[in-house]
């Protein structure tokens, strides 16, 4: 989860500027600066969406990050299908973050997060697509003195059919570039798709399978060293002193050096020969006031917090309390959830060049701007003078969007060799240390039941960290965090209950422990879902009523909801007898 951003259809369309040889698309004017020309021995520089170069290949400039989940596919093919193009001649590109901000924010949102990469572009960038297929046709009308509403484009070519004249979009590209931009634009019927929402190959699925795709663990630099490091094992803890003699004559080790006031990193020519001396390092840790904090501390923590009496409220209906107490029969239940660590495939990584004048970092990342943001921090340099490269990453699931913690490190580091590149690279273990854990949480459920097996009351009191209290205070509500919440409230398009329960109580008592949180995949859906769906499978088997019947009374005035599940349950057979030794469930929540 990540800022967001609001471009209107009109700002888009009016961006449009152009690069030697070729035609580029975006929004937002004035840039600052343009792009450098384009020449024939070098890559293309683009300084909008859209490029056409003149042997027809159409780059297509992606801000979002791609980290398997094939946003970059999905935005390439919604472009495309507006550009009517040749897919087959498609490619994509990132744009840096330092550009994004050089050209008052052309490509608007970087960050990449809560499944938001199409669902929030999909509209401006079809707007691109349709604008630049516009402008093509109207060059080659130019060109031919024949009316642009007698022209059409298809499979990157503009004909005039009367006249029997066709070219390709390459030829035009540079004339189209010069073409005032049209003020309205209408998009394509999604029934009318040729391309967008078709099962196409993705287009970076060949170079994973034949290894060329570059991940930031696989970055190769000229003269680039390596490094590993070494954080507190207590979080809150510091680096008391450490013995950089002891390991200065080891294979490969160029340097030993202190990151911040919390970890030590040893800088060497390969990772393991850094690693190795890391692991011989002599270091005495400042342990910090959380060295007592235990999984039992914790625990009680959190225990307490199901009994107290003050929480934050997130869905009220009725009078739960008056119900539960007045009620003849009861049902209760306790849950936990753990810590959740997001386990990247790819560890966390970023190489970094400083000198004086100019830090560079090369990372994969979900948010480049945070990123660019956290090394001009950690380099001491203004923002214009910093530069990110973003890589495909090998998994995020939100650890590399809002916490850029191993880019502040890999620059901490960097400017302690300056002028070579540094790779830093996290092990496994420091990751499952050093992580932005899911929270951990515990939930007590407590029902009544009327003599007909009817739920007559339910509270739901939920015991736990906030991510935004320790992320995005800003986002707090008098208080409140309002993610803990996801699934559970009343009203709304989204994270709805799908329950009605006469007498509801669903609320928070906020206890934060000294662990660092952060967003993780479905963030508290993840766990609200186990709670709620674990317990009205209890609350069934307490009225001796089928989980899918007990649902579905309290389902009746949620159609989305009981047509999912109803979905589910035809499709595996619900009322049908299961085989000797299947077991099944059905459970419903909505994000």
């Amino acid at each position: 989860m990540n800022a967001i951003i609001s471009i209107s259809r009109r700002s888009f369309i009016i961006g449009v500027a152009s690069t030697a040889g070729g035609l580029s698309l975006g929004f937002n004017v004035p840039f600052i600066k343009p792009a450098p020309a384009e020449g024939a021995e070098t890559a293309p520089e683009i300084n909008a969406w859209v490029v056409i170069r003149p042997d027809d290949t159409v780059v297509i400039r992606i801000a979002r990050s791609e980290m398997g989940q094939g946003t970059l596919t999905g935005l390439a093919q919604l472009v495309a299908e507006e550009l009517n193009c040749d897919w087959s001649k498609v490619t994509t590109e990132y744009p840096s973050p330092a550009q994004n901000l050089a050209r008052d924010r052309v490509w608007g949102n970087f960050s990449t997060g809560g499944s938001r990469g199409v669902r929030e572009s999909h509209e401006y960038v079809r707007i691109g697509g349709a604008v630049a297929r516009e402008m093509l046709i109207a060059a080659a009308a130019a060109e031919w003195g024949v009316p642009a509403s007698e022209c059409t484009a298809r499979m990157g070519m503009v004909t005039h059919a009367a006249s029997d004249r066709a070219t390709f979009y390459g030829q035009l590209a540079a004339a189209a570039a010069r073409m005032t931009p049209p003020a309205n634009i209408t998009l394509k019927d999604p029934k009318d798709w040729t391309i967008a929402g078709k099962p196409l190959p993705r287009l970076d699925t060949a170079d994973k399978l034949n290894g060329s795709q570059v991940y930031g663990v696989d970055l190769k630099l000229p003269n680039m060293l390596n490094a590993a490091i070494r954080a507190c094992p207590y979080f809150g803890g510091k680096v008391e002193s450490f013995d950089a003699a002891a390991v200065a004559g080891m294979p490969g080790v160029r340097t030993v050096v202190q990151v911040d006031e919390t970890a030590v990193a040893v800088v060497a020519d390969t990772w393991w020969r850094a690693k190795t001396a890391l692991d011989a390092l002599p270091v005495v840790w400042d342990e910090g006031p959380n060295r007592q904090v235990t999984s039992a501390s914790i625990a009680a923590m959190l225990e307490e917090g199901l009994a107290a009496n003050d929480a934050f409220i997130g869905a009220e209906q009725g009078d739960a309390g008056a119900a539960l107490s007045a009620a003849g029969r009861t049902v209760t239940a306790t849950y936990a959830y753990p810590y959740q660590n997001h386990a990247t495939m790819e560890p966390m990584n970023a190489t970094a060049l400083y000198t004086p004048e100019r830090c560079e970092v090369w990372v994969p990342t979900q948010n480049g701007e945070a990123s660019l943001a956290a090394a001009a921090e950690a380099a001491g340099l203004p923002v214009q003078q910093c530069e990110v490269h973003k890589i495909h990453l090998g998994g995020g699931f939100g650890r590399r969007g809002n916490f850029q913690d191993y880019v502040r490190q890999a620059v901490s580091i960097a400017k302690q060799v300056p002028g070579t590149p540094v790779k830093l690279m996290w092990s496994r273990e420091e990751d499952m240390l050093h992580g932005a854990y899911h929270p951990t949480t515990r939930c007590r459920l407590t029902g009544s039941l009327d003599a007909d097996g009817n739920l007559t009351a339910l509270h739901m009191r939920i015991s736990g960290q906030s991510i935004l209290a320790a992320v995005r205070p800003e986002g707090m509500q008098n208080g409140m965090d309002p993610v803990v919440f996801q699934g559970l409230v009343l009203a709304g398009t989204e994270g709805t209950l799908g329950y009605t329960v006469d007498n509801l109580l669903v609320d928070h008592a906020m206890r934060n422990p000294p662990i660092p949180p952060g967003f993780w995949r479905g963030v508290n859906l993840n766990q609200n879902a186990l709670y709620v769906e674990c317990f009205m499978d209890e609350l069934a088997h307490a009225a001796g009523v089928d989980p899918l019947a007990f649902r579905r009374k309290l389902m009746a005035k949620h159609p989305k909801h009981l047509a999912v599940l109803e979905a589910v349950a035809e499709r595996i057979g619900w009322d049908t007898p299961a085989a000797a030794g299947v077991h099944r469930g059905l459970a419903q929540i909505m994000g």
